[in-house]
């Protein structure tokens, strides 16, 4: 495939990159009309949220690695496909319960072809070229993640509260459609189709189990106020991790195909940016989580208010990815640095905003300029990361470590969120009589506190990676399958 022809490929894969995450965060605008729409309960309708990114968090590593075997275009398009269609059901439920399997569906179809995103941009182009695609996908991530409860404020405001929250959904048909169409036309064909067929189902199941065990109660936490057998439970999921990565040492030394290939962690590269970006989600997540709940619950700010503040994190993520392809094949790693510098400046901006401004005096305008800084830095940050993580893979392998990235990423933020959450319900205290805006208002502080230290470890991270990441190596050679893994 020619560089020329990549980058309308590449569009293309963008474009689904941008509906599947757009769809983690705009329906949170929509929860209190479809509450209203469908008389759906709270508990239940809790999972219109949660239901998306757990199905979407198991499905990111299988799906690479049946990238990896079988080529990618396939699972792309059937992956987009499926979204597709369900969304168009999320947009014609007639309960909640038929929306919260809906939106489970939707979750697991965008975690389907979300990896072979990544694993796209590593195989279809160079690395002079690498960073720069990288660098298109960190805008649109960023976009993606701030503009969502904006865009669904303006979908609901357009179309109604009592069915505008099935338009949320069913935008995604035409677009979808449209997509699926360039995908089939614009996309290589191709890949590895391996000789040897035998799935890893038992580390399939493992890592299934361990990541249900580790996300249910984090989402389910955050649905109940962050109680302590959340955290208890999902501490389980860390035995379970290490059987995991036993049992796929194990496949590998008997030549067999696991689900996640274990030398990929041989390179202080892959396994450090792969820390680094659970540690970043978790505090870049975090600090959305917190402004969005002081503004609307606390502030008594619409949900269109609030997407218009996140918004300038967008901007500024556009900005600081535009220059991060150039930076990063300057500096190496420190562009990595000069990123979370920022948004470290950023959060610790927030933070004294908060503390020394008194509730009645907050406004959009006093965090504007400490969040475009933030979208700077991350722009400067998410896209040299990825292409350091990704560069030491082999080809063959693309899918497996893209699927790595997302679940990863998937999991730094519902860390981030369970900490911060859980921080911020536990001093929220209404006993001393303050107002809303000030009780609120100062359990942000807290909160934010704990988005500043995510953010600080993952500067103290940084340096421990390699200065410049080289080409990726040749695949690991399998030895003769001597006995059924």
């Amino acid at each position: 495939m020619t560089t020329r022809s990549a980058w309308p490929a590449l569009a293309v894969l963008l474009v689904g990159a941008f509906m599947a995450l757009l769809d983690t965060t705009i329906v949170n605008v929509a929860v209190p009309t479809i509450h209203t729409s469908l008389k759906a309960s709270e508990s239940t309708l809790s999972w219109v949220l949660s239901g998306y990114m757990l199905a979407y968090g198991l499905a990111l590593v299988p799906a690479g690695r049946l990238g990896d075997r079988y080529s990618h275009k396939p699972i792309f398009v059937v992956g987009l496909i499926l979204f597709t269609l369900t969304s168009t059901a999320c947009a014609f439920a007639q309960n909640d319960l038929q929306l919260d399997l809906a939106r489970a569906a939707q979750g697991l179809s965008a975690g389907i072809f979300s990896t072979s995103i990544t694993a796209f941009i590593h195989l279809m182009f160079p690395g002079d070229l690498r960073g720069k695609a990288l660098a298109i996908m960190g805008s649109v991530i960023g976009v993606s993640s701030a503009v969502g409860p904006l865009a669904g404020g303006l979908i609901i405001e357009a179309f109604g509260q009592e069915n505008g929250w099935r338009y949320i959904f069913g935008i995604n048909l035409p677009v979808g459609a449209v997509a699926v169409l360039a995908a089939f036309w614009l996309l290589p064909s191709g890949g590895r189709t391996d000789e040897d067929d035998r799935a890893d189902r038992t580390g399939f199941v493992i890592l299934t189990l361990a990541l249900i065990v580790l996300l249910v109660p984090l989402v389910e936490g955050h649905n109940q106020g962050w109680p302590l057998w959340s955290y208890l439970v999902s501490a389980l999921s860390l035995p379970m991790l290490s059987l995991f990565a036993w049992w796929e040492r194990r496949v590998e030394r008997r030549g067999g195909n696991p689900l996640i290939p274990p030398h990929l962690f041989a390179g202080r590269a892959f396994t450090g940016g792969v820390v680094l970006a659970l540690v970043y989600f978790a505090a870049f997540t975090s600090i959305f989580f917190t402004i969005s709940l002081l503004w609307q619950a606390g502030l008594d700010a619409t949900a269109l208010q609030s997407g218009l503040l996140l918004m300038t994190f967008a901007i500024g993520t556009v900005i600081g990815a535009a220059r991060s392809d150039r930076l990063a094949a300057r500096f190496g790693r420190t562009v990595l640095v000069i990123g979370l510098v920022l948004v470290s400046v950023s959060m610790i901006s927030v933070l004294v905003v908060l503390a020394v401004v008194p509730p009645s005096g907050l406004r959009g305008w006093t965090l504007v300029a400490p969040l475009v800084v933030g979208g700077v830095g991350s722009g400067l940050f998410i896209p040299p990361n990825m292409d350091l993580i990704v560069a030491t893979v082999p080809r063959d392998d693309a899918g497996a470590a893209s699927g790595v990235i997302g679940t990863v990423q998937r999991v730094g933020s519902a860390i981030g969120i369970a900490v911060t959450g859980r921080i911020l319900f536990d001093t929220l205290d209404f006993t001393g009589g303050d107002s809303p805006a000030v009780v609120f208002t100062r359990s942000a502080t807290y909160a934010t506190g704990a988005s500043v230290v995510f953010v600080l470890v993952a500067l103290a991270l940084v340096f421990t990676l390699p200065r410049h990441s080289d080409d990726a190596p040749e695949p690991v050679a399998r030895k003769e399958p001597h006995n059924a893994a």
